[in-house]
């Protein structure tokens, strides 16, 4: 793909963002960045929500993945379903009765200000190394796509990026969010949609229908797993999908502030319900075309051993055409910016309510914090990209982006036992909790094979690290 027409792509794009920030952001008042003052119209936020949620990672690991792991990875999307139908029952209904802005808010009252600072902190720690993360992916692929070409470093092409994101949201924050989200979940859709029409043209003899039933009459289409040792096992896959998705969506500043941006609770129940069903027709799409990108390959006698998660990149840029390389880019594009974006906003409003207690203040001069807050976090992301860079070593840098994972646990923990339990705890020692719970988790995964008869942990360490932090809390529990 030619360097200049990749640039054309990406600053038309931006351009677009910018259009989008600059009318959302007119008459912006000081309580627009953090709620959109509950104004998003419901089905925007669940169709937005897509790009947000399937991340740059998603968007290349997903089809990639399907040649080592089959359709497995659907089981733990089944879970999902059944944990978003869980957030739009359950936990909805607490935060809107609340009325809160941020979520980590009411520990303060439950259970003491010791515990609503560790679960904001562990928040904003999984969320820097996860936005940075997803964010690196799209800047490799930018600096190969036209900043080689154009001689901007690395660095210079890391602080492009996230001023630009700084800039189109800095304003009006998650209102900006909620439609620019649109803009990009679009560009995601057409992308696997372009991709799976240039492979179906390929076969000349066969339309897109029959590629696809090939596809799901093949190995690579086995969707469940019931061998109990295996890590795509059935019921611990379902189970810790519906887990998974209450802490890391339920529990998590980032998406909740979009859905309580939504003018009422039962429009904000309504956006879950309508969005946990896309999200798992899109991720069964990205499958389907992981399946598709493989044929593809074995058909015309591409090597894709040891690709890995460069599968999807290198047969769109090289091998499907110009539309598909354009849709692509604009694709992992929108991906990995919609999750970074909502991320940096999530991060500035967490920062900005539960440590600095912004939303309290009735000068709308303190305004000015939230911006500076807003440029630091923009800043941070822009370091630890860098950090990322500089250990050049993919291994590592998944792993790093693995361990935020382990973070979630305490949070999920800190939720059920402020909403379930409701024993009022020693507050000042839930954050040594909060370290021991994760400790203990990496050290029981780590020896599972020896521990439990050859058992090996997959996406279910997040329950192990929750439980492990609500015996820890209740160990610190105060005695009557």
């Amino acid at each position: 793909m030619n360097s200049l027409v990749a640039l054309g792509v990406v600053v038309g794009y931006f351009a677009l963002l910018m259009l989008i920030s600059w009318l959302t952001s007119r008459k912006a008042d000081r309580f627009t960045f953090f709620n959109a003052n509950k104004t998003s119209p419901w089905y925007l936020v669940a169709y937005g929500m897509l790009g947000a949620t399937l991340s740059g990672v998603t968007f290349i690991s997903v089809p990639a993945e399907v040649g080592n792991s089959s359709f497995s990875y659907f089981q733990f999307v089944l879970g999902n379903l059944v944990g978003y139908w869980l957030i739009a029952f359950l936990l909805l209904p607490f935060y809107y009765r609340l009325r809160l802005i941020s979520i980590y808010s009411f520990l303060d009252e439950r259970m003491g200000v010791y515990s609503h600072k560790t679960a904001s902190f562990f928040f904003l720690v999984s969320k820097v190394i996860g936005a940075a993360f997803r964010l690196y992916l799209a800047a490799v692929v930018l600096q190969y796509a036209f900043f080689d070409a154009l001689g901007v470093p690395f660095w210079g092409n890391v602080c492009i990026t996230v001023l630009l994101i700084w800039v189109y949201t800095y304003r009006a924050g998650i209102k900006t969010i909620v439609w620019t989200d649109t803009l990009q979940t679009t560009f995601l859709v057409l992308a696997v949609v372009f991709a799976i029409y240039a492979i179906s043209r390929n076969f000349t003899s066969m339309g897109t229908p029959d590629i696809l039933k090939n596809v799901y009459q093949s190995d690579v289409s086995k969707i469940f797993f019931w061998d109990w040792r295996s890590p795509n096992y059935f019921w611990k896959q379902f189970i810790a999908g519906i887990f998974m998705t209450v802490a890391i969506n339920g529990m998590d500043q980032d998406i909740m502030q979009k859905n309580l941006t939504c003018k009422s609770q039962g429009e904000a129940r309504k956006n879950m319900l309508v969005f946990s069903v896309l999200f798992v027709g899109i991720v069964f799409l990205f499958m389907s075309l992981g399946g598709m990108l493989y044929q593809y390959a074995d058909r015309f006698g591409i090597d894709v051993s040891g690709l890995g998660d460069d599968l999807f990149p290198m047969i769109a840029l090289h091998h499907l055409g110009g539309a598909v390389a354009v849709a692509f880019l604009l694709g992992i594009t929108a991906a990995s910016f919609s999750s970074a974006d909502s991320a940096l906003t999530a991060m500035t409003t967490s920062f900005s309510v539960d440590f600095l207690h912004l939303d309290e203040q009735k000068n709308d001069s303190k305004l000015r914090h939230r911006k500076w807050i807003h440029l630091g976090f923009a800043s941070l992301l822009v370091v630890v990209i860098l950090i990322f860079y500089s250990i050049n070593d993919e291994n590592v840098v998944i792993a790093l982006f693995k361990a935020a994972g382990y973070t979630y646990g305490p949070i999920l923990g800190l939720f059920v036992f402020a909403i379930i339990i409701r024993k009022p705890v020693q507050d000042r020692w839930v954050p040594v909790v909060a370290i021991v719970a994760p400790g203990l988790t990496f050290l029981i995964s780590s020896y599972s094979k020896q521990l439990f008869n050859g058992y090996q942990f997959g996406f279910e360490l997040l329950i192990l690290n929750g439980l492990l932090m609500v015996v820890g809390l209740f160990l610190i529990r105060e005695r009557q």
